[in-house]
């Protein structure tokens, strides 16, 4: 393995502590201010300053790698669909590649995340790799089932075998201003999730603007979520860096005060290798090497996968290869 392979492949993979929340804070939500202009200036410098190339590029693609939910959420997902997910998961790269890199070992996800229903059959199919399984609940991708429902949906797919649970905030909450109904809800979800982890989509691109996404991050933090999330992937408008740039900044805040380290998932729009290292640059300068591991920052997204296998066979033998050579996710 290459010294540079090495050094970002091993970098902090320590298991985060959970998010235990805190008393609701209106003064703090009342009084968030975001610029605007600021925040698009400085995420747009994410990807003009700097670039990674050559044997460091396929090491942050490795790390790349090893944070992706790879996720299925159609109408027609299949117990077969899903076992094709997980067996992929367990061999996200071609075994060549992995010896070429020098890699110890195969790699894993972070997770595979499915609906409820498709929680066992995950959990049967990752059995003995050591790959949670991940489930979107409390009628995703609305949210609009009431709280009993949601609530319901959550215990089902915690007992189903989910060791994390991605919920919906109530976009009219956010809306109407009403933070301690959003405090609310988010806290007997977390109460409701038990040992599993929260993870809160905050639908960012319903939510008009950085103001409403920095306050709802800080919302969803203090009622226990242990990620903020940025979307479904069923919006107009998935995950953006502006968007990123606010939620991390909310991320870092809450840590200030707290002592605690709240996850970060990008979810939503995210295809490509290039993707993959725009947002690990802004974790990495915002945030720091500590989130740069599976329990503090995970991708959403499956098709970002072929891309990185296609662009680690390219580092390996320096010819591109065709989509089509690498299995589907």
């Amino acid at each position: 393995m290459s010294t540079s392979v090495k050094i970002v492949t091993e970098l902090m993979a320590t298991h985060a502590v959970r998010n235990a929340g805190m008393a609701l804070n209106l003064d703090l939500i009342a009084n968030a201010r975001v610029n605007l202009s600021a925040v698009e200036r400085r995420a747009a410098t994410l990807t003009t300053r700097r670039s990674v190339k050559k044997e460091w590029q396929a090491a942050w693609l490795i790390k790349a790698l090893t944070c992706i939910d790879l996720t299925t959420l159609s109408g027609d997902d299949t117990p077969d669909r899903v076992a094709r997910l997980c067996a992929k998961a367990r061999m996200p790269l071609r075994a060549d590649l992995v010896e070429a890199l020098g890699l110890d070992a195969m790699p894993k996800v972070g997770a595979v995340c499915v609906y409820p229903t498709m929680v066992s059959s995950a959990v049967k199919a990752l059995q003995g790799s050591g790959i949670p399984v991940a489930s979107v609940a409390t009628g995703f991708p609305a949210g609009l089932m009431p709280l009993k429902l949601r609530l319901a949906e959550i215990r089902y797919a915690v007992e189903e075998g989910a060791r994390e649970i991605d919920i919906v905030i109530s976009r009219a909450t956010v809306f109407s201003g009403d933070w301690q109904g959003l405090y609310d809800e988010i806290s007997a979800m977390r109460e409701a999730c038990g040992e599993a982890h929260l993870k809160a989509i905050l639908a960012t691109g319903d939510l008009k603007s950085l103001r409403n996404v920095y306050r709802a991050s800080w919302v969803a933090m203090m009622a226990g979520a242990d990620f903020i999330k940025t979307s479904t992937g069923k919006e107009d408008v998935n995950a953006t860096l502006p968007v990123g740039l606010t939620m991390v900044r909310a991320l870092r805040d809450y840590g200030e005060v707290s002592g605690v380290a709240v996850g970060f998932k990008p979810a939503g729009g995210l295809k490509s290798a290039k993707d993959a290292l725009a947002w690990l640059t802004l974790i990495k300068e915002e945030l720091g090497n500590r989130w740069l591991n599976p329990s503090l920052f995970r991708f959403g997204a499956s098709s970002m996968l072929g891309d990185i296998e296609r662009q680690i066979e390219h580092y390996v033998t320096g010819r591109y290869s065709a989509a089509n050579r690498h299995a589907i996710a």
